[in-house]
């Protein structure tokens, strides 16, 4: 990569990472709540609702564009781990987006009234929609997961960085105990941590090791 392309990418996977933030926040149904709960808040809250999926998919586009300044972190060490972590995390990003255009779309067959509690439940436990969700989500934390360790192991960031995206992989299994503080401080350790990858990769040091690179 360029290296004046570097900060432009990162940028982006900060922008990406606030934009899941944002998004989380917005989420207007409570992890864990009922199937006849969710459906009640999406038609008293539908505006919030189309809210939250746009914000997701922009967080999918941030953070799919700002993977190339990850890249950088992995000049000297870890190259074919930071490369695994990050084609398995790019199916998350992606993932997001899809993500997104599902839940406008439950959005609008549940404003249409054309949705019940007792389908959703059957819906949800449908095997192609549960493997598309699963492998999202598999996608998602298991980058973030090996991010963490190629991140340790190359000792470009701060231990800071991996120990948030660890701590941000640890909280799934309570996830639905963690209420929305919990769920927002969950967020926010991935993005404090995302950001903190976006400023390594623009520093001096990984800027000088691009511009000493051979060009192709």
């Amino acid at each position: 990569m360029r290296s004046d392309w570097v900060p432009l990418s990162a940028s982006a996977l900060v922008i990406g990472a606030m934009a899941l933030v944002f998004g989380s926040l917005l989420n207007p149904a409570d992890a864990g709540a009922s199937s006849a709960e969710t459906l009640r808040v999406v038609n008293e809250d539908s505006a919030r609702w189309v809210a939250m999926s746009v914000m997701f998919v922009l967080a999918s586009l941030g953070l799919t564009l700002g993977l190339p300044s990850v890249l950088i972190l992995f000049q000297r060490r870890a190259r074919k781990l930071g490369l695994t972590a990050l084609a398995v995390f790019t199916i998350g990003t992606i993932g997001t987006a899809g993500y997104a255009m599902l839940m406008v779309f439950f959005r609008a067959i549940v404003v249409a009234g054309a949705l019940r509690a007792g389908a959703l439940e059957e819906v949800t436990h449908e095997p192609g929609l549960t493997v598309f969700l699963n492998g999202w989500i598999v996608g998602f934390y298991g980058g973030i997961a090996l991010l963490a360790v190629a991140l340790y192991v190359a000792r470009s960031v701060p231990r800071w960085v991996p120990a948030l995206l660890a701590l941000f992989v640890a909280l799934l299994p309570f996830s639905t105990h963690l209420g929305r503080v919990g769920s927002a401080i969950q967020v926010m350790a991935l993005a404090v941590a995302f950001t903190g990858m976006a400023m390594a990769a623009v520093t001096g040091e990984h800027q000088r090791e691009l511009s000493d690179a051979p060009a192709f």
